[in-house]
């Protein structure tokens, strides 16, 4: 009788992943996605931002400053 441990050739059928293989799948897709997002906003952020400026004594009047004179 054949061992059923010895290594076989041929065609392997591929098993269907089990529900919380697909569960798990999706939720690490997901962790991704947002991971993803919010590493490509903040290089955004960080290439878009204003630079420091040396006279730091005028307030930066801009449109998100609602109280120019803090």
């Amino acid at each position: 009788m054949r061992n059923s441990f010895a290594p076989r050739g041929g065609f392997v059928l591929a098993k269907t992943p089990s529900y919380r293989q697909l569960a798990l799948r999706r939720r690490l897709l997901v962790v991704v996605a947002v991971a993803g997002l919010a590493l490509a906003s903040g290089v955004i952020g960080s290439l878009t931002a204003q630079p420091e400026r040396a006279d730091s004594d005028r307030p930066y009047v801009g449109p998100s400053s609602y109280f120019p004179s803090e």
